[in-house]
């Protein structure tokens, strides 16, 4: 009997829509034996020389002009019409070739540009009509996500699921899923074999990351944090940025037996398990990443859009707090060194209330499309 063939549509724009691919991949293979699936990241996969340009670009213009990232994100409806056609004349005759050679029984897109060309590849050709699922990686959802052509949307919390009724979306097509992490994030190894693997030490620990790119260069929190380094553990995740690995390789204030900097990995699972307080960006994956761990959050420079929106529904659900002065993150390390029963606490507590997003109901809302 063939297996059911899945589809997993990401782009570059960010590690995170490709990490929640991935992830949704590793637990559809988990959960059935008679599933196959491929991820592809539709830009790089179609075009590999223009895409890298196409994304270091975008790279530099979310760094270089957040506002006009955060102008574009808002009027995302504007823009719609002129970015589908033109998305259309780009990919639509080879997404098209792929989908007929790899002849998926269903198509799953973890960003939104692959969703608008799969959803108009539907509208014209009526021999595409296999279904088609959007997993929406924020905490929030703009216009560009929503098509008739979806089947069904896996969403992240009831807020982003009343947004799309908002939107005119049927209730019927949206599942309250969480957004897909890798399994790994779920289970809970030995705190000593990662210590020693990582060669850390057993004391409060403060994980630092910008995401898949090391967007990092917040020198005031970074140089605060590195000021408590005789009384915590602080490990610094960088990424892809090995520029900036390489400056604070050798600058001497991060140069200390309590400081671990390290590029990019794939063990950030662990990381989170035995470190107490997550210092990040408010990227969509990294914050559902450490939801999984119910470790606390504290975002710092917030990039106007979706990482605005992220931060703003994780802080008023109480699962992180927005790094608006230095003494925030004082506080955070005062209460890591004489109030760490407190933290442990709190952390339990975010377990509990995440609980209700079992690790796998994405891949069982797929498999269900499937009759597996």
């Amino acid at each position: 009997m063939r297996k059911k063939r899945v589809l997993l549509l990401s782009e570059g724009f960010g590690a995170g829509h490709t990490q929640a691919a991935y992830a949704l991949s590793s637990s559809l293979r988990k959960l059935s034996p008679r599933v196959q699936t491929r991820v592809l990241e539709l830009g790089n996969f179609l075009n590999p020389r223009m895409a890298p340009l196409i994304v270091s670009a975008y790279r530099k213009t979310v760094t270089a002009q957040p506002r006009l990232m955060g102008y574009v994100y808002r009027h995302q409806k504007s823009f719609n019409r002129l970015t589908t056609l033109a998305l259309h004349r780009i990919f639509y005759t080879h997404t098209k070739n792929i989908v007929r050679q790899l002849r998926p029984d269903i198509v799953v897109c973890t960003h939104f540009i692959p969703g608008a060309v799969v959803s108009r590849l539907k509208r014209i050709d009526p021999k595409f009509n296999m279904p088609l699922v959007t997993v929406i990686t924020d905490y929030d959802a703009h216009a560009s996500w929503i098509s008739p052509e979806v089947d069904r949307y896996l969403v992240s919390t009831p807020e982003v699921k009343s947004k799309l009724r908002r939107a005119g979306v049927a209730a019927g097509k949206i599942r309250v899923t969480g957004i897909p992490v890798h399994p790994n994030f779920w289970e809970h190894p030995g705190r000593n074999e990662i210590l020693l693997q990582f060669n850390l030490q057993d004391m409060p620990t403060v994980l630092v990351m910008g995401g898949g790119w090391g967007l990092m260069n917040d020198e005031v929190v970074n140089a605060v944090l590195a000021g408590w380094r005789d009384q915590v553990q602080i490990i610094f995740c960088l990424g892809h940025n090995e520029k900036l690995l390489q400056e604070m390789t050798e600058d001497p204030l991060y140069n200390h037996p309590n400081i671990t900097l390290i590029g990019f990995t794939r063990e950030i699972d662990k990381l989170m398990e035995i470190s107490d307080l997550l210092v990040t960006k408010p990227g969509g994956m990294t914050c559902s990443e450490g939801l999984a761990k119910g470790i606390p959050m504290l975002f710092h420079n917030p990039l106007p859009g979706q990482e605005e929106e992220n931060c703003r529904y994780l802080t008023n659900a109480g699962f992180g707090e927005t790094i608006d002065s230095p003494e925030v993150v004082g506080k955070w390390i005062h209460r890591l060194l004489h109030h760490y029963e407190e933290v442990r606490q709190q952390r339990k507590n975010h377990l509990e209330a995440i609980a209700r997003y079992h690790p796998l109901e994405s891949a069982q809302s797929i498999l269900e499309m499937l009759d597996l």
